[in-house]
C-alpha cells in the first residue's frame, strides 16, 4: 500500500478517535501499519499528519516495540 494511502487511512483513524483515546488509536495505527512506515523518520510522520512533533517519540517508541509483538504472534491485520 503506498505511503499517502497510509497516512491519510491513520489521519481518518485518529480524527474519528474519542478524544480521550486519540493517543492509543495512534499508537495502535502505527503498529498496524509498520510495514509500510518502517522507512519514515517521526519527524515526516508528524509532519504529514499535521500532528505535534513530540509524536515523533510515540510513533519511534512503536515502531521499536512492533517487532516484539510480532514475535509474540500479533496478527496486525486484526487491528
Amino acid at each position: 500500500m503506498p505511503i499517502k494511502q497510509v497516512i491519510a487511512q491513520i489521519k481518518e483513524a485518529i480524527d474519528a478517535a474519542p478524544r480521550n483515546a486519540y493517543v492509543a488509536e495512534l499508537h495502535l495505527q502505527i503498529i498496524k501499519h509498520s510495514d509500510v512506515l518502517q522507512n519514515v523518520t517521526g519527524k515526516e510522520f508528524c509532519e504529514a499528519l499535521g500532528i505535534g512533533a513530540s509524536f515523533g517519540t510515540e510513533f519511534a517508541k512503536m515502531k521499536k516495540i512492533t517487532p516484539r509483538l510480532k514475535g509474540a504472534g500479533l496478527d496486525v491485520s486484526r487491528i
